[in-house]
C-alpha cells in the first residue's frame, strides 16, 4: 500500500518522504499519472480533497491501488486579513518568484511592529483510500513576518517566516527542527495516525 501524492512541488514531496520514511511515497509524476484539478475551494481543507479525489479517481480507472494523497497549505498573515491564505501559491502571481513575493510583503510591513506582525503556516491534508474512505488531518505553526529574508532552506515564504520558538526564520531550521514543528508535520504526523488505523481496521500493511 504505497502514497502517491497530487504535487508537483519537490520541496512538498521532499517533507513528506522526510516524515513518511517508513513508507514508499511517489509523485503523481514519478506514478505516470495527471490528475488535473481546479483548486475552487474556499479552504484549505476544500482545496486537499478535491486534488485528492482527482487523483484517487485515476487511481481507480487504472486499478492501481495506493493510497491517495493532497495537501494544501498557504500562510495567513493577521495584518493582511488573513491573506494570502488559500490563494498563498498564487499571490501576486503564480509565476512570480518567492524571492519578490518575500520582499513585496516585507515592504507592505515595513512600519508594522513586531506584535501585529503576527503569522502562521497552516497545512490541511486529505487521503482518499482504496475503499474510497476519506480522511482528513491539519496542522499549524504560529511566527511573525520577520524584518528581513533570512536563510536558503525550505521553500516559499519560508525566509521572511519567524519561528519565536527557534529564534529564526523556518529557513534557518533544519529539516528535523522543520518537521518537529510545521504545519505540514503536524499535519502528516495526525494522517498517519488516521491511516495506521485504517490498515490496522482492513488488515493491511505499508508497503516500504
Amino acid at each position: 500500500m504505497e502514497i502517491i501524492v497530487a504535487t508537483g512541488n519537490q520541496g512538498k514531496l521532499r517533507e513528506f518522504r522526510e516524515i513518511l520514511s517508513d513508507w514508499q511515497v511517489r509523485s503523481m509524476a514519478e506514478a505516470g499519472i495527471r490528475a488535473d484539478a481546479d483548486e475552487t475551494g474556499t479552504t484549505f481543507a476544500e482545496n486537499a480533497l478535491i486534488k485528492a479525489e482527482a487523483l484517487e479517481k485515476v487511481l481507480r480507472e487504472r486499478h492501481i491501488e495506493a493510497i491517495a494523497v493532497s495537501d494544501d497549505s498557504g500562510l495567513e498573515i493577521d495584518a493582511f486579513g488573513g491573506a494570502p491564505g488559500v490563494y498563498s501559491a498564487r499571490y501576486l502571481g503564480h509565476d512570480t518568484p518567492y524571492e519578490i513575493k518575500n520582499r513585496i510583503i516585507l515592504n507592505r510591513l515595513a512600519d508594522t511592529p513586531d506584535e501585529e506582525r503576527t503569522a502562521r503556516y497552516v497545512a490541511a491534508i486529505a487521503a482518499v483510500m482504496p475503499d474510497g474512505t476519506v480522511l482528513h488531518s491539519h496542522g499549524t505553526v504560529e511566527g511573525i513576518i520577520g524584518w528581513k529574508s533570512e536563510g536558503d532552506g525550505g521553500f516559499g515564504y519560508d525566509p521572511i517566516f519567524y519561528v519565536p520558538e527557534f529564534g529564526k526564520t523556518m529557513a534557518l531550521l533544519s529539516p528535523d527542527e522543520k518537521n518537529s514543528i510545521s504545519h505540514r508535520g503536524r499535519a502528516l504526523r495526525e494522517m498517519l495516525v488516521k491511516i495506521r488505523s485504517w490498515l490496522e481496521t482492513n488488515g493491511r500493511t505499508a508497503d516500504r
